[in-house]
């Protein structure tokens, strides 16, 4: 007999705690977060590579509900978010209803028992009113398939699986990637190694870090008067919606801000590096915005050690000793560092497999029909079921932005249902497409169309050329609409 749940949450990172705080807060108390890691954290717990940090400011990379004055510096490293994690998770009693080590294989929609069956690996089904999947935008490591990697004769590590034990002290290491978690790492690498080479396939965005340690009297202060840090939290938030809604959203009618963004990053790429060669080979040939961009004050500079090389000449294949480029030059190695990313528009938009009414496959749906869920959160034919890593759902840049919207979201939506006596919720088809429609029209004027992004290979684009991740709205419009969307914009089924 299969246990049964008012809910089912997929994932105990930040967005799954969130789900599982809403779910309390309205009444349903009765659900299970399942987690296919050992613990709680999501990215913050399974990344451990050397300088992992937040690339937002801890003050707004954080609930806002649930502060910590606590951050030691203004951008926290990794495993003071993994300990933030644990303080929500005891702060708000979820740890109790967490299954670790739990891997979900699929769910599929049971239309005449109005419940969510949902499989195990292993053989054990459970049963929920409804399904919640919190699975992260990046969740699903990716390896490219380079020829002959399978015969590397040394180590070879991915940042998702960090090796604690790893000394590269004296080692020939190499690096392929350069997108934001190998910006953190690269100057790491190089500290120890004896010889490091990055491989570069496409330059990235680089801007200053204005990072500095917190005071103890700035913390005291955040825990004695709250508002301080309120106030701290709006100033930086303000400051990234400035960057994002000027420079990204509303490229076509503010161009001079995404310039100016652009500007400031070459200025800084000429003022840490000294060979102008190198220079060139890191400064993008794409629009600023196009692909995400990220703060450093020593990833450029690293560049400039005798012993650490930029190579970016296309990767042939990898030999028991090293790796080949095309024009036949081999970089001989004894480790080899995967920063490779992650597959987010193959796997992971949904993670798992989701059966919907009618047997609708949502992975195969999405696919042929286009990336889309109504305010970034719901999908016809997928009653009873929020998916809070959607298309078009990730609003600002903080992720917090989008799990709280989500969050009242669902508040509104529940509390309708509670009104109509209501079991069953399912976004209507007219809904759905006037949301899509608005949010591809609103998309039109950003630099994901207006600009050139031609060379950027980010992971913004599925693979039908569509920036079908971030939603083009302010986090206070984005905020509104998840208190105000229109009620009728569901149906409901009484039972």
């Amino acid at each position: 007999m299969a246990g049964h749940y008012d809910a089912v949450v997929v994932g105990a990172g930040f967005g799954g705690m969130g789900a599982g705080i809403q779910l309390d807060r309205m009444g349903l108390h009765d659900y299970v977060i399942l987690e296919r890691e050992d613990d709680l954290g999501g990215t913050w717990h399974v990344n451990r590579y050397p300088g992992l940090a937040v690339d937002i400011a801890s003050v707004t990379y954080s609930y806002s509900f649930e502060p910590n004055p606590n951050w030691s510096r203004l951008f926290a490293p990794g495993d003071e978010l993994e300990q933030y994690a644990h303080h929500v998770a005891d702060t708000y009693d979820l740890r109790r209803r967490m299954r670790f080590g739990t891997t979900v294989s699929g769910a599929r929609w049971d239309d005449e028992n109005e419940l969510w069956t949902v499989s195990i690996e292993g053989g054990e089904t459970l049963t929920a009113r409804y399904l919640l999947t919190a699975t992260g935008f990046l969740s699903q490591p990716y390896t490219p398939p380079f020829p002959g990697i399978e015969d590397f004769a040394g180590t070879i590590v991915h940042t998702t699986a960090w090796d604690q034990d790893l000394n590269l002290t004296g080692r020939r290491v190499a690096i392929i990637g350069t997108g934001a978690t190998a910006v953190q790492l690269v100057p790491e690498l190089a500290r120890a190694a004896a010889e490091l080479t990055v491989f570069q396939r496409t330059p990235i965005w680089v801007v200053p870090k204005v990072d500095m340690p917190i005071p103890a009297a700035v913390r005291s202060l955040f825990a004695a008067v709250p508002a301080t840090q309120r106030a701290a939290r709006l100033v930086n938030t303000s400051a990234l919606e400035l960057l994002m809604v000027t420079g990204v959203l509303h490229y076509k009618q503010l161009k001079l801000g995404n310039k100016g963004a652009e500007l400031l990053a070459r200025a800084h790429l000429r003022r840490q590096v000294r060979d102008p060669e190198t220079r060139r080979k890191l400064t993008p040939t794409y629009d600023f915005g196009c692909k995400r961009p990220t703060f450093s004050n020593t990833y450029f500079a690293t560049f400039n050690e005798p012993h650490v090389r930029l190579e970016t000449g296309s990767i042939d294949h990898v030999a028991a000793d090293g790796i080949v480029t095309v024009g036949g030059h081999k970089t001989e190695i004894d480790t080899l560092v995967l920063a490779t990313g992650f597959n987010l528009w193959d796997v992971n938009f949904p993670a798992i497999e989701v059966i919907g009414r009618d047997g609708v496959d949502l992975g195969k749906f999405w696919r042929e029909h286009r990336f889309q869920a109504y305010e970034g959160i719901t999908v016809p034919k997928f009653p009873n079921f929020l998916s809070l890593n959607s298309p078009y759902s990730y609003s600002g840049l903080s992720y917090f932005t989008t799990i709280e919207a989500q969050m009242k979201h669902m508040g509104r939506l529940f509390g309708e249902m509670r009104r109509r006596g209501a079991r069953v919720f399912e976004v209507t088809e007219a809904a759905n497409a006037r949301f899509l429609d608005k949010v591809t029209d609103k998309l039109g004027s950003s630099v994901f169309y207006g600009g050139d992004c031609a060379s950027s290979r980010s992971y913004y684009f599925n693979q039908h050329g569509e920036a079908a991740l971030l939603r083009p709205n302010s986090t206070l419009t984005t905020h509104r609409h998840a208190t105000h969307f229109p009620l009728d914009d569901y149906d409901y089924r009484v039972g």
